[in-house]
Order: C-alpha cells, then sequence, then structure tokens
C-alpha cells in the first residue's frame, strides 16, 4: 500500500490547502505591515546549529541524518527559531532592533501532543537587539492580532517569568537531576509528586517550591507571589516585569501562571501562551530567549511567539467556496481566449475546459461564459452541480 503515509503526516487537500495560503498571507501582511521582514531558512542544517541553546525535547525531535558531501550529522529542523537566530547573529549583523518572521513546515520524530502532526507549519515573528520590557509588549500584542486576523482571538494569555524558579533552583541548590524533575512536576501540577522530590530542601525555598502550582490567577496573584516567595533580587524583578506587562496590555486577557514553565531551558525572561475556545492546549507561545546567538559569534536579547497554522486552518469555520467560471476550449477563438484573460487578470478563477472534456470535480463553478450576439457573458449556472 504504497500510498499510505507515516503516521501523523497528512496531505492537505485543495480545501485545507487554500484555507492555510489564505492564513499565511494573510499574517504575513500582518507582520510586514509592523515592521518584521520574511525569511526562509533551508529545511536542513548541521545538527550542531540546529540545537543551538535548545533543551533535550528538540533533540529528541529532530530527524538527524548523515550529509553524502561533508560526512556530518544533518537534522532535519524542528523549530525554526534558532535558524532565524542564527541570521540575525551572523548573515544579517544588524547593530540595531532586527524584526524576523517566518512560515515554513518542521518535522517532528514524535507528535508534540496526542493529536498534534509530525509536520507542523511553523509561523512567528521574532524581535532581536532590544532588552526591555517593550520588546515583549510588542510581541504579545503581535500575536494577538495575528490570532485575531486568523479569526481565532485569544481567549485567555498565560503569563510566566523564568526568572522565578531559576532564582528558586539556584537558592536551593538543585542539582542536574533534580532540577528538571522538579520542572516536570511544576508544569504538570503534580503537588503529591513536588512534595515528596522537595524532601530535605531547605525550608524557605521547599515552601516557595510547593506554592508554584498554585500561584496563577489575575494581577491580585502578583501581590500573592510577593508575600510567598523569597525575597530573591532575580523573584522581585521578574514580578515587576510581569505588573508592568500587564499595565502595558489592559486590553488583553492576561492572566498569570508562576508554574508555566515550558521552554524553560530555552527562555530566560517572560513567557507566555495563548489559548482559544475549543482548543485545550496553547495556540500560541513564547517568550524572551536573551543570548541565542552567542554560538553563531553575537549574544543578542530575542523575544518571539510561533503558532501552528494547520491547527489554526483546522479550527476555523467552514468556508464557501468561491465560485469560479466554466469556459469552453479557448484555443481557436481570440475574442473567448481575451475575455478569459481579462477574467483572470481581474482575480476571477475561470476552468478552461478540454477538447472533449466534462466539467469535472475541481473547482466549484456556479458560471460560465456563454456566447450571446456575438459577445462572450457570464451566466449564472441555476442547477445543481449533482
Amino acid at each position: 500500500m504504497n500510498w499510505l503515509l507515516p503516521e501523523r503526516i497528512a496531505d492537505a487537500l485543495p480545501h485545507e490547502a487554500a484555507r492555510i495560503e489564505r492564513l499565511r498571507r494573510m499574517i504575513l501582511d500582518l507582520f510586514r505591515v509592523h515592521g518584521y521582514e520574511l525569511v526562509m531558512p533551508p529545511m536542513l542544517e548541521y545538527l550542531d546549529s540546529l540545537l543551538t541553546g535548545a533543551g533535550s525535547d528538540l533533540k529528541l525531535r529532530t530527524f538527524k541524518l548523515v550529509d553524502q558531501l561533508s560526512g556530518r550529522t544533518l537534522g532535519l529542523r524542528a523549530d525554526m527559531t534558532p535558524q532565524v537566530a542564527r541570521i540575525d547573529s551572523h548573515l544579517l549583523n544588524r547593530q540595531g532592533v532586527t524584526r524576523l518572521c517566518y512560515c515554513d513546515s518542521v518535522l517532528h520524530t514524535l507528535p508534540a501532543s496526542l493529536a498534534a502532526s509530525r509536520e507542523p507549519i511553523q509561523l512567528g515573528a521574532e524581535l532581536y537587539g532590544y532588552p526591555g520590557i517593550e520588546a515583549d509588549i510588542e510581541v504579545i500584542r503581535l500575536m494577538d492580532k495575528a490570532l485575531k486576523t486568523a479569526g481565532m482571538p485569544a481567549s485567555r494569555i498565560d503569563v510566566s517569568h523564568a526568572g522565578v524558579f531559576r532564582a528558586l533552583s539556584r537558592a536551593a541548590r538543585l542539582d542536574e537531576e533534580a532540577e528538571p524533575k522538579i520542572l516536570q512536576l511544576l508544569q504538570s501540577k503534580d503537588i503529591p509528586g513536588l512534595r515528596d522530590c522537595c524532601v530535605g530542601i531547605e525550608a524557605p525555598y521547599r515552601c516557595a517550591l510547593l506554592d508554584l502550582p498554585e500561584l496563577y490567577g489575575g494581577i491580585e496573584l502578583l501581590e500573592i507571589a510577593r508575600s510567598k516567595l523569597p525575597a530573591l533580587p532575580e523573584i522581585v524583578s521578574a514580578l515587576d516585569t510581569l505588573r508592568v506587562l500587564r499595565g502595558a496590555l489592559p486590553e488583553l486577557p492576561l492572566s498569570f501562571d508562576l508554574a508555566d514553565l515550558r521552554g524553560y531551558n530555552y527562555h530566560n525572561g517572560v513567557v507566555f501562551s495563548a489559548y482559544c475556545q475549543g482548543l485545550p492546549g496553547a495556540i500560541a507561545q513564547g517568550g524572551r530567549y536573551d543570548g541565542v546567538g552567542r554560538t553563531f559569534g553575537r549574544a543578542r536579547p530575542a523575544t518571539g511567539f510561533s503558532t501552528d497554522l494547520r491547527v489554526i486552518a483546522s479550527l476555523g469555520e467552514d468556508e464557501k467556496p468561491a465560485g469560479a467560471v466554466l469556459a469552453p476550449c479557448a484555443a481557436k477563438d481570440g475574442a473567448l481566449a481575451a475575455r478569459v484573460a481579462a477574467l483572470r487578470a481581474a482575480g476571477t478563477v475561470v476552468v478552461e475546459l478540454l477538447p472533449g472534456e466534462a466539467p469535472g470535480e475541481g473547482p466549484w463553478c456556479d458560471r460560465r461564459l456563454a456566447r450571446e450576439n456575438g459577445q462572450w457573458i457570464i451566466q449564472t449556472i441555476s442547477e445543481d452541480r449533482g
């Protein structure tokens, strides 16, 4: 059965492909008018370049192969963000702020969730060269606009800060084995497991780690966190940053979850995830990842977000396909050929039948070109297509 595709890999048939392409154009146009320049990195690179600054989860999700020309290990990208960071740091090499965007397929060895594709279409925007909170504000607002443009407005945007857990981990002297284990328990909000794992940690930091899964909610959460967490400088700074963020984005449905630490090994500042009605997982996510370009020669401040365009397209409402015009073969009729060309130049879909071809199952034709009084005019096709 050589027509079968690998598990969690799927074709995009005409209706879905048209929706994906329409959304891609709309959102990339939104990015363009906000000053974000489109880049197109290659599908594969040397593995060490693809995995720069990445956590172990990305390493496990990356397909690997040997380059027949160099003998070096290549990777099929599982995330475009490191590639875009390479372009900013090494190829563009600009001194000021750089805004870049992208949209293309990535490949995963394993699906990110039970229902996920192994070939997401990653669409995102990244801002490099500005360390201030204003850059995070711009990126979060742009993410919200992108989701609204796609017809999937965010019902909730959870915000956290990697500095909170990082400060607690350092103060509690968590070793390389304990830190990822506690991190996983925090992300799953497994409080009994977290309690068992924190045995032996010094009291104020153990209590703080046990409090983190409960620290979620609105703006009031920040004062609660300030009263419960140790007044470590990094924690105080992180909570101040989150308060500024809330004040700068009053129109957005921001909430806070200090145990939401996805991408912890990659992010080092504000992190955020957008959720939509009817979807259990995050539809878009991002955060700050300063210093990611260090391996490429320049450690640049950076913040950005990405989403899976396939998921967004699958959640949209079904649209009635735009009608097309059915035309006879125009090979021997100059007037008909000119009329067809004029319609196509104006953006109208015209299906020109080949000699002997009957109307098929392609574009939905609700009109046709017919000759009347020596002129080719458009008529409505009234009968059902059948």
